[in-house]
Protein backbone atom coordinates (compact mmCIF):
# COMPACT_ATOMS: atom_id res chain seq x y z
CA UNK A 1 0.00 0.00 0.00
CA UNK A 2 1.37 3.38 -1.01
CA UNK A 3 -0.30 5.83 1.39
CA UNK A 4 -2.11 5.97 4.73
CA UNK A 5 -3.99 9.15 5.62
CA UNK A 6 -4.43 9.65 9.38
CA UNK A 7 -7.03 12.18 10.58
CA UNK A 8 -7.61 12.85 14.27
CA UNK A 9 -11.06 14.30 14.91
CA UNK A 10 -12.56 16.03 17.90
CA UNK A 11 -16.01 17.61 17.54
CA UNK A 12 -15.62 19.09 14.04
CA UNK A 13 -18.05 16.82 12.16
CA UNK A 14 -18.87 19.07 9.23
CA UNK A 15 -15.26 20.05 8.61
CA UNK A 16 -14.30 16.37 8.78
CA UNK A 17 -17.00 15.56 6.24
CA UNK A 18 -15.66 18.14 3.79
CA UNK A 19 -12.08 17.03 4.45
CA UNK A 20 -12.85 13.37 3.74
CA UNK A 21 -14.64 14.21 0.52
CA UNK A 22 -11.54 16.05 -0.73
CA UNK A 23 -9.19 13.30 0.47
CA UNK A 24 -10.99 10.55 -1.44
CA UNK A 25 -11.00 12.69 -4.58
CA UNK A 26 -7.25 13.12 -4.20
CA UNK A 27 -6.74 9.40 -3.54
CA UNK A 28 -8.22 8.50 -6.93
CA UNK A 29 -5.79 6.11 -8.64
CA UNK A 30 -3.60 5.75 -5.53
CA UNK A 31 -3.47 2.58 -3.46
CA UNK A 32 -4.25 4.00 -0.07
CA UNK A 33 -6.32 3.95 3.09
CA UNK A 34 -7.93 6.56 5.29
CA UNK A 35 -7.98 6.17 9.07
CA UNK A 36 -10.04 8.48 11.26
CA UNK A 37 -9.20 8.42 14.96
CA UNK A 38 -12.03 10.03 16.90
CA UNK A 39 -11.17 11.45 20.33
CA UNK A 40 -14.58 10.78 21.89
CA UNK A 41 -16.51 13.44 19.97
CA UNK A 42 -20.08 14.19 21.03
CA UNK A 43 -21.21 16.03 17.87
CA UNK A 44 -22.19 12.99 15.81
CA UNK A 45 -18.86 12.67 13.99
CA UNK A 46 -18.73 8.89 14.34
CA UNK A 47 -22.18 8.11 12.84
CA UNK A 48 -21.50 10.63 10.07
CA UNK A 49 -18.29 8.85 9.06
CA UNK A 50 -19.92 5.43 9.30
CA UNK A 51 -22.83 6.58 7.12
CA UNK A 52 -21.11 8.79 4.53
CA UNK A 53 -17.69 7.12 4.32
CA UNK A 54 -17.98 3.38 5.13
CA UNK A 55 -14.58 2.78 3.46
CA UNK A 56 -12.86 4.71 6.25
CA UNK A 57 -11.16 2.72 8.98
CA UNK A 58 -12.72 4.31 12.07
CA UNK A 59 -11.05 4.10 15.48
CA UNK A 60 -13.19 5.33 18.38
CA UNK A 61 -11.38 6.42 21.53
CA UNK A 62 -13.39 6.46 24.74
CA UNK A 63 -11.75 9.70 25.87
CA UNK A 64 -9.80 12.59 24.41
CA UNK A 65 -6.24 11.26 24.24
CA UNK A 66 -4.78 14.36 22.65
CA UNK A 67 -3.32 14.94 19.20
CA UNK A 68 -0.02 13.06 19.56
CA UNK A 69 -1.33 9.86 21.12
CA UNK A 70 -4.35 9.64 18.83
CA UNK A 71 -2.13 10.04 15.75
CA UNK A 72 0.20 7.33 17.02
CA UNK A 73 -2.77 4.99 17.35
CA UNK A 74 -3.66 5.69 13.73
CA UNK A 75 -0.08 5.29 12.51
CA UNK A 76 0.27 1.91 14.25
CA UNK A 77 -2.93 0.73 12.58
CA UNK A 78 -1.76 1.88 9.12
CA UNK A 79 0.10 0.01 6.40
CA UNK A 80 1.15 2.62 3.81
CA UNK A 81 4.65 3.28 2.57
CA UNK A 82 3.90 6.94 3.27
CA UNK A 83 1.90 8.39 6.16
CA UNK A 84 -0.02 11.65 5.92
CA UNK A 85 -0.97 13.38 9.17
CA UNK A 86 -3.90 15.60 8.26
CA UNK A 87 -6.13 17.97 10.23
CA UNK A 88 -9.90 17.57 9.76
CA UNK A 89 -10.33 21.31 9.13
CA UNK A 90 -8.46 21.15 5.82
CA UNK A 91 -9.35 20.80 2.13
CA UNK A 92 -6.74 19.36 -0.24
CA UNK A 93 -6.53 19.49 -4.04
CA UNK A 94 -7.28 16.52 -6.30
CA UNK A 95 -3.60 16.36 -7.28
CA UNK A 96 -2.12 17.01 -3.83
CA UNK A 97 -1.45 13.40 -2.82
CA UNK A 98 -0.07 12.34 -6.21
CA UNK A 99 2.28 15.35 -6.28
CA UNK A 100 3.51 14.67 -2.73
CA UNK A 101 4.18 11.01 -3.53
CA UNK A 102 6.05 11.91 -6.72
CA UNK A 103 8.22 14.45 -4.90
CA UNK A 104 9.06 12.07 -2.06
CA UNK A 105 9.81 9.22 -4.48
CA UNK A 106 12.24 11.48 -6.34
CA UNK A 107 13.90 12.86 -3.20
CA UNK A 108 15.14 9.97 -1.05
CA UNK A 109 16.76 12.46 1.33
CA UNK A 110 13.33 13.90 2.16
CA UNK A 111 11.94 12.80 5.48
CA UNK A 112 8.73 14.84 5.38
CA UNK A 113 7.03 17.63 3.51
CA UNK A 114 4.27 20.15 4.02
CA UNK A 115 2.37 22.11 1.34
CA UNK A 116 1.46 25.73 0.85
CA UNK A 117 -1.50 26.49 3.14
CA UNK A 118 -4.11 29.20 2.74
CA UNK A 119 -6.86 30.25 5.14
CA UNK A 120 -10.57 30.42 4.37
CA UNK A 121 -10.12 33.82 2.74
CA UNK A 122 -7.43 32.59 0.34
CA UNK A 123 -4.52 34.22 2.17
CA UNK A 124 -1.18 32.46 2.64
CA UNK A 125 -0.60 31.03 6.11
CA UNK A 126 2.98 31.77 7.23
CA UNK A 127 3.13 28.68 9.45
CA UNK A 128 3.37 26.63 6.24
CA UNK A 129 7.14 26.95 6.71
CA UNK A 130 8.88 27.55 10.01
CA UNK A 131 12.32 27.70 11.51
CA UNK A 132 13.54 25.86 14.58
CA UNK A 133 12.42 27.74 17.73
CA UNK A 134 15.85 28.39 19.22
CA UNK A 135 16.04 30.91 22.11
CA UNK A 136 16.85 33.77 19.70
CA UNK A 137 14.06 32.83 17.29
CA UNK A 138 11.61 32.43 20.16
CA UNK A 139 12.64 35.80 21.61
CA UNK A 140 12.05 37.58 18.30
CA UNK A 141 8.64 35.91 17.96
CA UNK A 142 7.48 36.53 21.54
CA UNK A 143 8.36 40.20 21.56
CA UNK A 144 6.96 41.04 18.15
CA UNK A 145 10.14 41.50 16.10
CA UNK A 146 9.04 38.71 13.77
CA UNK A 147 5.86 40.62 13.01
CA UNK A 148 7.69 43.92 12.58
CA UNK A 149 10.32 42.46 10.23
CA UNK A 150 8.58 39.46 8.62
CA UNK A 151 11.03 39.14 5.69
CA UNK A 152 14.20 39.52 7.74
CA UNK A 153 16.44 36.47 7.67
CA UNK A 154 17.33 37.16 11.31
CA UNK A 155 14.17 38.48 12.94
CA UNK A 156 11.69 36.70 10.69
CA UNK A 157 13.17 33.23 10.99
CA UNK A 158 10.22 31.82 12.95
CA UNK A 159 8.17 31.84 9.73
CA UNK A 160 11.19 31.87 7.39
CA UNK A 161 9.84 35.04 5.85
CA UNK A 162 12.93 35.50 3.70
CA UNK A 163 12.01 32.36 1.73
CA UNK A 164 9.50 32.78 -1.10
CA UNK A 165 6.13 31.12 -0.56
CA UNK A 166 6.05 30.36 -4.29
CA UNK A 167 9.09 28.07 -4.32
CA UNK A 168 9.96 24.76 -2.69
CA UNK A 169 12.51 25.03 0.14
CA UNK A 170 14.23 22.99 2.82
CA UNK A 171 12.80 24.07 6.18
CA UNK A 172 13.20 23.14 9.81
CA UNK A 173 9.63 22.69 11.00
CA UNK A 174 6.40 21.49 9.36
CA UNK A 175 2.93 21.98 10.76
CA UNK A 176 0.88 19.09 12.09
CA UNK A 177 -2.05 20.19 9.94
CA UNK A 178 -0.37 18.38 7.02
CA UNK A 179 2.76 16.26 7.49
CA UNK A 180 3.60 13.84 4.68
CA UNK A 181 6.17 11.40 6.07
CA UNK A 182 7.98 8.31 4.78
CA UNK A 183 7.24 5.34 7.04
CA UNK A 184 10.90 4.33 7.13
CA UNK A 185 11.63 7.74 8.64
CA UNK A 186 9.09 7.13 11.39
CA UNK A 187 10.61 3.68 11.99
CA UNK A 188 13.97 5.37 12.54
CA UNK A 189 12.86 8.55 14.35
CA UNK A 190 9.94 7.20 16.31
CA UNK A 191 6.37 8.46 16.39
CA UNK A 192 4.94 11.58 18.01
CA UNK A 193 6.09 12.17 21.58
CA UNK A 194 2.96 11.51 23.66
CA UNK A 195 4.13 13.85 26.41
CA UNK A 196 2.67 16.58 24.17
CA UNK A 197 -1.10 16.71 24.49
CA UNK A 198 -1.60 19.45 21.92
CA UNK A 199 0.91 21.84 20.33
CA UNK A 200 4.62 21.24 19.96
CA UNK A 201 4.43 17.64 18.82
CA UNK A 202 4.88 18.66 15.18
CA UNK A 203 7.90 20.80 16.07
CA UNK A 204 9.35 17.90 18.05
CA UNK A 205 8.89 15.35 15.27
CA UNK A 206 10.22 17.76 12.63
CA UNK A 207 13.39 18.24 14.67
CA UNK A 208 13.77 14.50 15.23
CA UNK A 209 13.59 13.99 11.46
CA UNK A 210 16.38 16.55 10.95
CA UNK A 211 18.54 14.96 13.66
CA UNK A 212 18.13 11.58 11.96
CA UNK A 213 19.78 13.03 8.85
CA UNK A 214 16.71 13.63 6.70
CA UNK A 215 15.39 16.89 5.24
CA UNK A 216 12.04 18.59 5.70
CA UNK A 217 10.57 20.37 2.70
CA UNK A 218 8.09 23.15 2.24
CA UNK A 219 6.35 22.03 -0.99
CA UNK A 220 4.92 24.92 -3.00
CA UNK A 221 3.55 22.90 -5.93
CA UNK A 222 0.25 22.16 -4.22
CA UNK A 223 -1.99 24.18 -1.91
CA UNK A 224 -4.51 23.26 0.74
CA UNK A 225 -7.10 25.20 2.71
CA UNK A 226 -6.64 25.18 6.47
CA UNK A 227 -9.56 26.61 8.41
CA UNK A 228 -7.20 27.81 11.09
CA UNK A 229 -8.75 28.10 14.53
CA UNK A 230 -11.31 25.31 14.44
CA UNK A 231 -9.85 23.05 17.09
CA UNK A 232 -8.80 25.81 19.46
CA UNK A 233 -9.33 29.46 20.22
CA UNK A 234 -5.81 30.77 19.79
CA UNK A 235 -6.38 34.03 21.57
CA UNK A 236 -7.39 32.31 24.80
CA UNK A 237 -5.34 32.15 27.97
CA UNK A 238 -5.59 28.36 27.86
CA UNK A 239 -3.94 28.33 24.43
CA UNK A 240 -1.10 30.53 25.65
CA UNK A 241 -0.39 28.24 28.60
CA UNK A 242 -0.60 25.02 26.56
CA UNK A 243 1.56 26.35 23.73
CA UNK A 244 4.40 27.64 25.90
CA UNK A 245 4.37 24.60 28.18
CA UNK A 246 4.85 22.54 25.03
CA UNK A 247 7.85 24.73 24.20
CA UNK A 248 9.24 24.09 27.69
CA UNK A 249 8.97 20.37 27.07
CA UNK A 250 10.72 20.76 23.72
CA UNK A 251 13.59 22.70 25.32
CA UNK A 252 14.14 20.16 28.11
CA UNK A 253 14.17 17.35 25.58
CA UNK A 254 16.46 18.80 22.91
CA UNK A 255 18.63 21.49 24.51
CA UNK A 256 21.19 21.18 27.26
CA UNK A 257 23.28 23.19 29.74
CA UNK A 258 23.04 26.97 29.76
CA UNK A 259 21.17 26.78 26.47
CA UNK A 260 18.17 25.07 28.05
CA UNK A 261 18.26 27.34 31.11
CA UNK A 262 18.18 30.41 28.87
CA UNK A 263 15.36 28.93 26.84
CA UNK A 264 13.29 27.99 29.90
CA UNK A 265 13.80 31.43 31.40
CA UNK A 266 12.66 32.99 28.14
CA UNK A 267 9.63 30.68 27.92
CA UNK A 268 8.63 31.43 31.51
CA UNK A 269 8.93 35.13 30.79
CA UNK A 270 6.83 34.61 27.66
CA UNK A 271 4.13 32.76 29.60
CA UNK A 272 3.68 35.62 32.05
CA UNK A 273 4.05 38.24 29.32
CA UNK A 274 1.55 36.68 26.91
CA UNK A 275 -0.82 35.58 29.66
CA UNK A 276 -0.81 39.12 31.01
CA UNK A 277 -1.46 40.50 27.53
CA UNK A 278 -4.28 38.00 27.08
CA UNK A 279 -5.95 39.02 30.33
CA UNK A 280 -5.46 42.74 29.57
CA UNK A 281 -6.83 42.29 26.06
CA UNK A 282 -9.92 40.45 27.26
CA UNK A 283 -10.50 43.02 30.00
CA UNK A 284 -9.97 45.93 27.62
CA UNK A 285 -12.30 44.45 25.02
CA UNK A 286 -15.02 44.10 27.63
CA UNK A 287 -14.45 47.52 29.25
CA UNK A 288 -13.83 49.55 26.09
CA UNK A 289 -17.48 49.80 24.93
CA UNK A 290 -18.58 50.83 28.42
CA UNK A 291 -15.80 53.41 28.56
CA UNK A 292 -16.90 54.82 25.20
CA UNK A 293 -20.51 54.92 26.40
CA UNK A 294 -19.45 56.78 29.55
CA UNK A 295 -17.35 59.36 27.70
CA UNK A 296 -20.05 59.96 25.08
CA UNK A 297 -22.83 60.29 27.66
CA UNK A 298 -20.80 62.63 29.88
CA UNK A 299 -19.79 64.86 26.95
CA UNK A 300 -23.34 65.22 25.70
CA UNK A 301 -24.87 65.71 29.15
CA UNK A 302 -22.25 68.36 29.95
CA UNK A 303 -23.31 70.35 26.89
CA UNK A 304 -27.02 69.75 27.59
CA UNK A 305 -26.70 70.97 31.20
CA UNK A 306 -25.02 74.21 30.12
CA UNK A 307 -27.58 74.73 27.38
CA UNK A 308 -30.49 74.10 29.78
CA UNK A 309 -29.02 76.49 32.33
CA UNK A 310 -29.00 79.32 29.80
CA UNK A 311 -32.35 78.40 28.27
CA UNK A 312 -34.26 77.90 31.54
CA UNK A 313 -32.43 80.06 34.05
CA UNK A 314 -30.55 82.52 31.82
CA UNK A 315 -27.39 81.74 33.75
CA UNK A 316 -24.54 79.80 32.14
CA UNK A 317 -23.00 78.74 35.45
CA UNK A 318 -26.27 77.73 37.09
CA UNK A 319 -25.20 74.12 37.63
CA UNK A 320 -22.18 73.95 39.89
CA UNK A 321 -19.31 71.52 39.99
CA UNK A 322 -21.33 69.26 42.28
CA UNK A 323 -23.50 68.16 39.38
CA UNK A 324 -20.61 67.65 36.97
CA UNK A 325 -18.30 66.04 39.53
CA UNK A 326 -20.78 63.91 41.46
CA UNK A 327 -24.35 63.88 40.14
CA UNK A 328 -23.58 63.22 36.47
CA UNK A 329 -20.82 60.62 37.08
CA UNK A 330 -23.09 58.71 39.49
CA UNK A 331 -25.90 58.76 36.93
CA UNK A 332 -23.56 57.44 34.25
CA UNK A 333 -22.37 54.64 36.54
CA UNK A 334 -26.01 53.66 37.13
CA UNK A 335 -26.74 53.67 33.40
CA UNK A 336 -23.67 51.59 32.58
CA UNK A 337 -24.41 49.14 35.39
CA UNK A 338 -27.97 48.76 34.14
CA UNK A 339 -26.80 48.16 30.56
CA UNK A 340 -24.40 45.52 31.85
CA UNK A 341 -27.14 43.97 33.99
CA UNK A 342 -29.52 43.65 31.03
CA UNK A 343 -26.81 42.03 28.89
CA UNK A 344 -26.08 45.06 26.75
CA UNK A 345 -22.35 44.32 26.78
CA UNK A 346 -22.75 40.60 26.19
CA UNK A 347 -22.00 39.00 22.83
CA UNK A 348 -23.68 38.58 20.47
CA UNK A 349 -24.73 42.22 20.22
CA UNK A 350 -28.40 42.99 20.87
CA UNK A 351 -29.42 46.65 20.70
CA UNK A 352 -32.68 46.02 22.55
CA UNK A 353 -30.83 44.84 25.65
CA UNK A 354 -28.71 48.01 25.66
CA UNK A 355 -31.74 50.29 25.29
CA UNK A 356 -33.55 48.44 28.06
CA UNK A 357 -30.51 49.02 30.26
CA UNK A 358 -30.65 52.78 29.67
CA UNK A 359 -34.37 52.91 30.51
CA UNK A 360 -33.90 50.75 33.61
CA UNK A 361 -30.99 52.96 34.70
CA UNK A 362 -33.15 56.07 34.32
CA UNK A 363 -35.84 54.52 36.51
CA UNK A 364 -33.25 53.79 39.20
CA UNK A 365 -31.83 57.32 38.91
CA UNK A 366 -35.31 58.84 39.33
CA UNK A 367 -35.95 56.66 42.38
CA UNK A 368 -32.66 57.78 43.93
CA UNK A 369 -33.43 61.38 42.98
CA UNK A 370 -36.80 61.24 44.76
CA UNK A 371 -35.11 60.12 47.98
CA UNK A 372 -32.49 62.88 47.99
CA UNK A 373 -32.83 66.01 50.16
CA UNK A 374 -33.93 69.08 48.21
CA UNK A 375 -30.50 70.72 48.35
CA UNK A 376 -28.98 67.74 46.47
CA UNK A 377 -31.55 67.57 43.68
CA UNK A 378 -30.36 69.09 40.41
CA UNK A 379 -33.16 68.71 37.80
CA UNK A 380 -35.60 66.07 36.56
CA UNK A 381 -35.33 67.68 33.15
CA UNK A 382 -31.64 66.82 33.03
CA UNK A 383 -32.47 63.20 33.84
CA UNK A 384 -34.98 63.18 30.98
CA UNK A 385 -32.57 64.82 28.56
CA UNK A 386 -29.80 62.54 29.78
CA UNK A 387 -31.96 59.47 29.15
CA UNK A 388 -32.67 60.54 25.58
CA UNK A 389 -29.01 61.31 24.99
CA UNK A 390 -27.89 57.99 26.55
CA UNK A 391 -30.28 56.14 24.25
CA UNK A 392 -28.78 57.94 21.26
CA UNK A 393 -25.23 57.26 22.45
CA UNK A 394 -26.00 53.57 22.87
CA UNK A 395 -26.95 53.33 19.22
CA UNK A 396 -24.23 55.62 17.84
CA UNK A 397 -21.35 54.11 19.82
CA UNK A 398 -22.26 50.58 18.73
CA UNK A 399 -22.63 51.66 15.15
CA UNK A 400 -19.19 53.27 15.22
CA UNK A 401 -17.74 50.10 16.74
CA UNK A 402 -19.34 48.05 14.00
CA UNK A 403 -17.73 50.28 11.35
CA UNK A 404 -14.30 49.59 12.86
CA UNK A 405 -14.80 45.87 12.28
CA UNK A 406 -15.67 44.94 15.87
CA UNK A 407 -17.68 41.77 15.20
CA UNK A 408 -19.28 41.83 18.67
CA UNK A 409 -21.21 44.96 17.70
CA UNK A 410 -22.05 44.24 14.08
CA UNK A 411 -25.24 45.86 12.85
CA UNK A 412 -25.32 43.75 9.70
CA UNK A 413 -26.00 40.36 11.26
CA UNK A 414 -29.36 40.38 9.51
CA UNK A 415 -27.95 42.08 6.44
CA UNK A 416 -29.22 40.71 3.18
CA UNK A 417 -26.28 38.87 1.69
CA UNK A 418 -25.42 38.97 -1.98
CA UNK A 419 -24.34 35.45 -2.85
CA UNK A 420 -22.87 33.86 -5.96
CA UNK A 421 -23.27 30.08 -6.21
CA UNK A 422 -20.72 28.41 -8.50
CA UNK A 423 -22.28 25.20 -9.79
CA UNK A 424 -24.59 23.65 -12.32
CA UNK A 425 -28.34 24.14 -12.06
CA UNK A 426 -29.40 21.09 -10.03
CA UNK A 427 -26.62 21.33 -7.45
CA UNK A 428 -26.83 25.13 -7.34
CA UNK A 429 -30.57 24.83 -6.67
CA UNK A 430 -29.92 22.34 -3.84
CA UNK A 431 -27.38 24.69 -2.24
CA UNK A 432 -29.75 27.62 -2.70
CA UNK A 433 -32.49 25.76 -0.82
CA UNK A 434 -30.01 24.75 1.88
CA UNK A 435 -29.02 28.38 2.42
CA UNK A 436 -32.64 29.48 2.62
CA UNK A 437 -33.56 26.69 5.05
CA UNK A 438 -30.63 27.61 7.28
CA UNK A 439 -32.08 31.10 7.77
CA UNK A 440 -29.72 33.11 5.57
CA UNK A 441 -31.32 36.37 4.43
CA UNK A 442 -30.33 37.09 0.84
CA UNK A 443 -30.69 40.24 -1.19
CA UNK A 444 -29.29 38.70 -4.35
CA UNK A 445 -28.43 35.15 -5.33
CA UNK A 446 -26.84 34.52 -8.73
CA UNK A 447 -25.49 31.40 -10.39
CA UNK A 448 -22.03 31.11 -11.93
CA UNK A 449 -21.29 28.35 -14.40
CA UNK A 450 -18.21 26.20 -13.68
CA UNK A 451 -17.59 25.79 -17.44
CA UNK A 452 -15.80 28.34 -19.59
CA UNK A 453 -18.75 28.81 -21.94
CA UNK A 454 -22.18 29.92 -20.73
CA UNK A 455 -25.11 28.92 -22.91
CA UNK A 456 -27.96 29.50 -20.49
CA UNK A 457 -29.63 32.60 -19.11
CA UNK A 458 -29.64 30.92 -15.69
CA UNK A 459 -26.02 32.01 -15.19
CA UNK A 460 -24.61 35.53 -14.95
CA UNK A 461 -21.24 34.30 -16.19
CA UNK A 462 -18.58 31.61 -15.81
CA UNK A 463 -16.05 30.75 -13.16
CA UNK A 464 -13.39 32.43 -15.28
CA UNK A 465 -15.29 35.73 -14.88
CA UNK A 466 -15.70 35.42 -11.13
CA UNK A 467 -13.72 38.56 -10.26
CA UNK A 468 -15.84 40.70 -12.58
CA UNK A 469 -19.03 39.11 -11.30
CA UNK A 470 -18.06 39.90 -7.70
CA UNK A 471 -17.26 43.52 -8.52
CA UNK A 472 -20.26 44.24 -10.76
CA UNK A 473 -22.89 42.53 -8.60
CA UNK A 474 -21.29 43.57 -5.26
CA UNK A 475 -21.10 39.96 -4.10
CA UNK A 476 -20.50 39.38 -0.36
CA UNK A 477 -20.13 35.62 -0.46
CA UNK A 478 -19.10 32.99 -3.00
CA UNK A 479 -20.30 29.41 -2.48
CA UNK A 480 -18.50 26.73 -4.50
CA UNK A 481 -20.39 23.50 -5.22
CA UNK A 482 -17.68 20.90 -4.72
CA UNK A 483 -19.53 18.42 -6.92
CA UNK A 484 -19.14 20.72 -9.93
CA UNK A 485 -15.92 22.61 -9.13
CA UNK A 486 -12.81 20.68 -8.16
CA UNK A 487 -10.74 21.63 -5.14
CA UNK A 488 -7.84 22.76 -7.28
CA UNK A 489 -9.98 25.36 -9.05
CA UNK A 490 -11.61 26.43 -5.77
CA UNK A 491 -8.25 27.00 -4.11
CA UNK A 492 -6.82 28.73 -7.18
CA UNK A 493 -9.74 31.18 -7.27
CA UNK A 494 -9.51 31.81 -3.52
CA UNK A 495 -5.82 32.68 -3.85
CA UNK A 496 -6.46 34.90 -6.86
CA UNK A 497 -9.33 36.77 -5.16
CA UNK A 498 -7.84 36.93 -1.65
CA UNK A 499 -7.59 40.73 -1.75
CA UNK A 500 -11.31 41.22 -2.37
CA UNK A 501 -13.74 41.80 0.51
CA UNK A 502 -15.63 38.58 -0.11
CA UNK A 503 -16.16 35.41 1.90
CA UNK A 504 -15.72 31.94 0.43
CA UNK A 505 -17.63 28.79 1.32
CA UNK A 506 -17.74 25.24 0.01
CA UNK A 507 -20.77 22.94 -0.24
CA UNK A 508 -19.85 19.26 -0.46
CA UNK A 509 -22.11 16.91 -2.46
CA UNK A 510 -25.09 15.46 -0.53
CA UNK A 511 -23.98 17.35 2.56
CA UNK A 512 -26.27 19.41 4.75
CA UNK A 513 -23.55 21.94 5.52
CA UNK A 514 -21.86 24.86 3.77
CA UNK A 515 -18.48 25.63 5.27
CA UNK A 516 -16.15 28.60 5.14
CA UNK A 517 -14.03 30.92 7.21
CA UNK A 518 -14.15 34.70 7.39
CA UNK A 519 -10.77 35.28 9.03
CA UNK A 520 -7.44 33.59 9.47
CA UNK A 521 -7.73 34.19 13.20
CA UNK A 522 -11.26 33.17 13.64
CA UNK A 523 -13.10 29.93 13.66
CA UNK A 524 -14.56 28.65 10.48
CA UNK A 525 -18.27 29.29 10.07
CA UNK A 526 -20.93 27.05 8.61
CA UNK A 527 -24.58 26.79 7.70
CA UNK A 528 -26.29 23.58 8.75
CA UNK A 529 -29.77 22.16 8.35
CA UNK A 530 -31.64 18.90 8.81
CA UNK A 531 -29.79 17.51 11.80
CA UNK A 532 -31.61 15.06 14.05
CA UNK A 533 -30.45 16.39 17.43
CA UNK A 534 -32.65 14.05 19.46
CA UNK A 535 -31.22 10.81 18.16
CA UNK A 536 -27.79 12.16 17.25
CA UNK A 537 -28.11 10.53 13.84
CA UNK A 538 -26.72 12.08 10.72
CA UNK A 539 -29.20 12.69 7.91
CA UNK A 540 -28.24 13.01 4.27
Amino acid sequence: MKLSVIIVNYNVKYFLEQCLYAVFNSLNGIEGEVIVVDNNSVDGSVPMVAHRFPQVKLIENTRNLGFAKANNIGIKASQGEYVLILNPDTVIEETTLAKCIAFMDNHPEAGALGPRMIDGKGRFLPESKRGLPTPAVAFFKIFGLTKLFPRSQRFGRYYLGHLSADATHQVDVLTGAFMFIHRSVLDKCGLFDEQYFMYGEDVDLSYCILKAGYKNYYFSETSIIHYKGESTKKGSLNYVLMFYKAMQLFARKHFSGKFVLTYLMLINLAIYFRAGLSVLKRTALKAFPALLDGIAIYSGCYYIANWWAVFQFHQSGYYTGGYFNIGLPVSIIVWLAAIWGTGGYRAPFNLTRSLKGVVLGSVVILMIYALLPLQFRFSRALILFGTVWALCCTVVVRYVLSLTGCTQYRFDLKKKRRIAIVGYNDEAERVKMLLKMSGIVTGLMVRVAPAARVESEDYVGSLFQLKEIIEIHHIDEVVFCARDVNSQDIIANMKQLADLRVNFKIASPNSQSVIGSNSSNSSGDLYVINIDTKSGNYKS
